[in-house]
């Protein structure tokens, strides 16, 4: 009776089911795809090298600290 009124949800331990496998598994699914995300955005992030200044920017830099 219960479990026809409200559903499968109500069982502690509830019947195996397509249904029940995404529910569970879509979240864990998600938080592995952000991880991987962030891991492949923060090697990218460090392998690209700064950019140097030129001769003429660094006569200006210096002028502007007054060494």
């Amino acid at each position: 009776y219960i479990v026809s009124r409200y559903g499968e949800f109500v069982l502690l331990k509830p019947r195996f089911s397509l249904r029940n496998a995404l529910l569970w598994g879509t979240p864990v699914l998600l938080l592995l795809a952000g991880g991987i995300f962030i891991v492949l955005t923060a090697r990218s992030r460090r392998s690209t090298p700064a950019a140097t200044l030129t001769a003429e920017e660094k006569a200006a830099l210096d002028k502007v600290l007054g060494n």
